[in-house]
């Protein structure tokens, strides 16, 4: 497969990806997380994240079969003399969005797990200070008076 085919393949990828992770922020920011969709949402990430590091892989080896190096120069020089440096550009360029969006994502998935546990806190708090006691019986406060002073 050519360097030029195997770019177009990835582009088309890392597009499907940064749709998903748009898609996953929007899911995140909404004030009711629909579990079974984000869900979803998180095995095609996966998904696509395997297919794009196969296809990368093949890239590294078309690469260092045509006798460049296998580094960031000589991808450069590969797609260069190959007449698709500008794609590959864009491509360096859309893997540094979907990064950012990727830590924008897990950022976001800490702060909703950290104000979910906040909460949880809270209402073991709330149920610690509760006005029953285990039999169901009203904790009545003591009407004994306390002398000791």
């Amino acid at each position: 497969m050519s360097l030029s085919r195997l770019l177009s393949e990835q582009h088309q990828r890392l597009d499907e990806l940064l749709e998903l992770l748009s898609s996953e922020q929007a899911q995140l920011a909404k004030g009711e997380i629909d579990g079974e969709a984000l869900a979803t949402t998180a095995d095609a990430k996966q998904t696509l994240l395997s297919a794009l590091d196969r296809m990368e892989t093949l890239r590294r080896s078309t690469q260092t079969r045509l006798g460049y190096d296998d580094d960031a120069n000589g991808a450069f020089e590969a797609a260069a003399d190959a007449q698709c440096e500008q794609s590959w550009t864009h491509f360096l360029d859309k893997t540094e969005r979907a990064a950012r969006m990727n830590a924008l994502t897990g950022e976001m998935l800490s702060m909703r797990m950290q104000h979910n546990q906040d909460m949880l806190n809270y209402i073991q708090q709330i149920a610690e200070k509760t006005l029953y006691q285990p039999n169901g019986r009203n904790k009545a406060p003591s009407s004994r008076l306390n002398t000791s002073a």
